[in-house]
């Protein structure tokens, strides 16, 4: 994977941000692969598609693109806020790419793909309605909280220019594809709050005990539950059974 731009394609235009937009294009364009499918690249849309930038015309799987200078960090800027939460709902929500690049060395510093079943509600966050003297007065768009995913749903091509290998990333897809199982956002949520939990151990090995230390955590989300251990054991056996964990006897269990 060649991680740099290809300088020369954005040469006809005189707008930074006109030049941003063909450069990261352009290199996902020839550089990426499809994370579901392994195909050998990622074609575009024509005339920007509402909905997504890129599809794999193998599995059909669809993408879009979100560019930032240098570090991508906890949120990233998105559309209009009530288009995401209803496309949280259809079928047609399409996987992240977040891609973060180098201006002065014209080259990709992190490439990142978020799969489409770890967006559930919370993740977005509703920005303050454009001024009354704005072009677009009254429009609300929304951001993407990343420190809301877990790390297991952000699955890195490249990784500050160390480029992960194929296999790998393709493993991480399949790893976590079990959530699309369910419709239901209220499930799902809960599924991903014990894997943050989970990863909040950073530990492979750990106890129901060691899960059960966040119940007040979970308690304070989730009021109106009262069986909260009952509901953690619950995630515990989805996870187990689906994969994503190994329950290796006396109430202890390992990350796959």
């Amino acid at each position: 994977m060649n991680l740099s731009f290809k300088l020369k394609l954005a040469d006809e235009y005189t707008s930074r941000s006109q030049k941003v937009r063909v450069l990261t294009e352009q290199w996902v364009n020839s550089e990426a692969y499809c994370p579901n499918c392994g195909h050998s690249d990622l074609d575009q849309y024509a005339n920007n598609k509402p909905v997504a930038d890129f599809f794999c015309q193998k599995c059909r799987e669809e993408y879009e693109l979100k560019s930032k200078s240098e570090t991508i960090g906890t949120k990233v800027l998105d559309g209009a806020y009530r288009t995401m939460v209803e496309r949280l709902q259809s079928s047609n929500n399409p996987n992240f790419l977040l891609l973060s690049y180098d201006l002065q060395r014209f080259e990709v510093l992190n490439f990142l793909v978020i799969p489409k079943h770890f967006f559930i509600p919370e993740i977005i966050e509703r920005r303050k309605p454009l001024s009354s003297t704005a072009r677009r007065a009254g429009w609300v768009g929304c951001n993407i909280l990343l420190h809301n995913i877990p790390q297991t749903g952000k699955i890195f091509f490249v990784r500050n220019r160390i480029v992960t290998s194929k296999a790998k990333v393709l493993s991480e897809w399949q790893k976590t594809l079990f959530l699309r199982e369910s419709n239901e956002i209220g499930v799902k949520g809960w599924l991903l709050d014990v894997m943050r939990c989970i990863e909040q151990l950073r530990t492979r090995m750990f106890s129901l005990d060691d899960v059960y230390a966040f119940e007040s955590t979970l308690v304070r989300k989730y009021p109106g539950n009262r069986h909260i251990k009952d509901k953690i054991r619950q995630q515990l056996q989805v996870l187990r059974d689906k994969g994503y964990l190994e329950f290796v006897g006396r109430g202890r269990y390992r990350r796959t």
